[in-house]
This record gives structure tokens, sequence and C-alpha cells, in this order.
């Protein structure tokens, strides 16, 4: 019998990284000490809707070795499943490190040392897939595509069209430093994103992946997805709903104001709330709405990961009026509010 392969409601597959965070700004060169933390777009995501109160899995592949026993415990301590994760006894953990960003220009060193690690050798073959397609939705990124051939193939696997597949959920994620030397990245994520039900992509890199200028642009070349999100960083995003040929609707949320404190982790955190949201069968202004709040909480702490809102609170928050959620502002420690203190975290 497989690992892990009762229903739950998210299924993430994908590498996860240990990081390292500076304990003071400055360089690279010039920070003396980290602290450890876990790090991976797709863990992040399961991480958050178990912390949400929904089942998860991550079904990923790390090395046997200290780093992947961290990654581990630290990933099921969040509440998520990690029964099919595979051990590699011949590659290690990949691990990264950063330093603290500027708040004014976002401005920060990442050093990753990923090539070769024990995740690039993932492939169709090596997967428990039954584990993977085992969840009501099924979360994948860009990201896995672009670390070897192997995890091409994987994705092409869990995207492919399939009798009883789950809702496959997609977070383009392009990085560009990952398909270096290999041009044909742009063309491989937007292949993937038509395979998906659920596609996640920022106005910026869809520009920059696809020379595509503006939502309805994206829209027009990514018909196919059932839904469609298209986050315009600050400003907010817009999600369009509709099978390929038919009519779309288009609802647009702007984000709420918040005093950065990091950036990393925000687009996972948008897309965990977005997808929490989703299964509770909420309308699509509240999806968006779940999407900024727990985009919110990740951009008030320094690390990857952060508690999201309660339930409750965050549910008050995405039934604001208009007026109210446009003077909504969130700073750090915002999410320890009581929903019953919601109208604490609220600018007049």
């Amino acid at each position: 019998m497989h690992a892990g392969t009762g229903t739950v409601d998210l299924v993430a597959l994908g590498e996860s990284m240990v990081t390292f965070l500076p304990t003071r700004a400055g360089r690279l060169a010039d920070v003396p000490s980290f602290e450890r933390g876990i790090g991976g777009a797709e863990s992040n995501v399961a991480c958050v809707l178990a912390r949400a109160g929904h089942s998860a899995r991550w079904v990923g592949r790390v090395g046997a070795d200290g780093f992947g026993d961290h990654l581990v415990e630290a990933i099921t301590a969040y509440g998520v499943d990690t029964s099919a994760v595979r051990r590699d006894p011949d590659r290690p953990t990949g691990v990264y490190f950063r330093t603290a960003g500027d708040r004014a220009t976002d401005a920060h060193e990442v050093a990753y040392y990923r090539a070769g690690s024990a995740a690039s050798a993932m492939t169709a073959r090596n997967t428990d897939l039954a584990a993977a397609r085992s969840g009501r939705v099924l979360h994948l990124s860009g990201i896995t595509a672009a670390l070897s051939e192997g995890c091409l193939d994987l994705m092409r696997e869990l995207t492919a069209p399939q009798a009883h597949r789950p809702l496959v959920s997609f977070d383009v994620n392009h990085r560009p430093a990952l398909w270096s030397g290999r041009p044909e990245g742009p063309r491989v994520l937007l292949d993937l994103a038509r395979g998906a039900d659920i596609v996640f992509v920022g106005d910026d890199e869809a520009r920059d992946a696809w020379g595509l200028h503006g939502a309805r642009a994206i829209r027009e070349a990514l018909p196919e997805p059932g839904v469609l999100v298209v986050k315009d960083g600050g400003s907010g995003a817009v999600m369009f709903a509709g099978n390929e040929g038919a009519a779309d609707s288009a609802v647009l949320v702007s984000a709420p104001h918040v005093d950065v404190v990091a950036a990393v982790g925000a687009g996972d955190a948008f897309a965990a709330g977005f997808l929490s949201a989703t299964l509770r069968g909420l309308p699509a202004r509240d999806r968006l709405r779940h999407g900024h709040l727990t985009a919110a909480a990740a951009l008030t702490v320094p690390g990857d990961l952060a508690e999201p809102p309660a339930r409750g609170l965050a549910d008050e928050l995405a039934a604001l009026d208009d007026r109210a959620w446009g003077t909504l502002r969130l700073g750090p420690g915002w999410t320890e509010a009581d929903a019953r203190a919601a109208e604490e975290v609220r600018t007049p």
C-alpha cells in the first residue's frame, strides 16, 4: 500500500529547503550568524493550509541527512502529512541563505545551494503518484519544472488530462535563474499553466516571461484554466473564472495597506489563502480577500512562513464593506488579534 494515500484537502508537491535567516542586517559577507528555518513554495502552501484547519499532505524528496530530518520534522509539526516524502541516500537536501530585505527597496541577497539536490532527482517513476493525486486540490509550481528534466516530466504527468484527477492548482513562479541557459523555460511554464485548473501568476512575471501586458492580455493567452488569478503586488489581484470558450467573469479586489517587514513568502501565502477559501466554497471576492489577508500575514514577519489569521478574524475582515476594506491597514502582530477585536486592526 502506498504511503499517505488517504484523501486530504490539499496535496503540495515540490522542493522544500532549509533556509538560514540573518541575525542582523548587512551583506552576506558580514553577517556572523543565521537562524534556521524552512522554505519552499509548495510546502509553504501546505503548512499554511494545515494551520488554517485543512488536511494537507506534502510530497517531496530530501536527503538522508540532518537537514532532511529537520525539514520533515518541521513540516510535520505544522500538521502536514509527510508520509509520502522520499529520502535520497546519494543527494543532499537543498539549503539557502539570505540577507534581511530593505523595507524601502526590497534589496537583498540570496545564495542557493540546491544544484544536484535530492528534490531535483524527483521523477514520475520514483514519486508516489497515488499520494500526489490523493487531495481535493493538487498544488504545484513552476519552480519544480525548472529543477531537472525528470522533474519536468513529473510535472507534465501531473498536469496531463486524466479522469478523476484532483483540481490542479499551478503557481507559475517564474525564476529566470533556474532556467539559465534554457530558453524554453517561459514556453514550458505556459504549457503547464494551460493544463491546470487554477493558475496564479504575477503581472510582472507574465510580462517578463511572456511579454504580456495587463490582466486581460494574460487571460487571452491562458483561456484554458477555469480560474486564473493575476496578482499585481500591493495594488491587488483579479480573478477570471469561466471555461474555455465560455463567457468570462472578472473580479478585482484591491490589497489592504500592509506595513511590510519582508516580502518573501507572500505569493505562497496568497495562494494558500485563496485555496483555503476555494475549498470552503466561498465566492470570488472572498477568495481574493482571503488571499490578500494570508499574504499580509507573511508580509509582516521576517521568515518564509507566518501563522495565518484565525479563521474567524479572516472571515470577519473578508466580509467588510468596500469602504472599510479600503481603509484596512495591517502591521506586525495583526494576526494575534481576536476575531472579536477585528475593529482594532482597522484604520478609520
